[in-house]
């Protein structure tokens, strides 16, 4: 292999590797992912049986994944701007509120999609 392909797969398991830490450093230090990863662990069998399709399954658990993702980039704001400083700043206290905003709306998001995906096979 030329030291191209080598520099990309190192890549690759690089990435992975930090990925791997970013993973572990949420759940040591962030409270928040680690509540939603076991909301969302006990939830996702009822996911499996409640969808119909593979529309379905894959709005139901993307919603879910997009939580997690929301929830990391918060954390990685809020981490930034206590780095930053702890003392009180407008425009720190603003960038925390922003990423919960974030936060909310996908939590809110995968609900109304759970919710959605339930009326359907209730009702639908």
């Amino acid at each position: 292999m030329s030291t191209r392909n080598e520099g990309i797969f190192r890549h690759i398991i690089n990435a992975f590797i930090w990925s791997a830490a970013g993973i572990r450093a949420a759940w040591k230090h962030e409270q928040a992912f680690r509540a939603q990863v076991t909301v969302i662990a006990a939830i996702m069998p009822v996911g499996i049986w409640l969808g119909e399709t593979a529309i379905q399954w894959a709005l139901l658990f993307g919603s879910c994944t997009g939580v997690l993702i929301t929830e990391l980039l918060n954390s990685a704001i809020e981490t930034i701007v206590d780095r930053i400083g702890l003392e009180h700043n407008e425009l720190s206290g603003r960038a925390k509120d922003l990423g919960s905003a974030a936060a909310f709306f996908s939590m809110a998001t995968a609900a109304v999609v759970w919710g959605f995906v339930a009326y359907h096979r209730f009702w639908g």
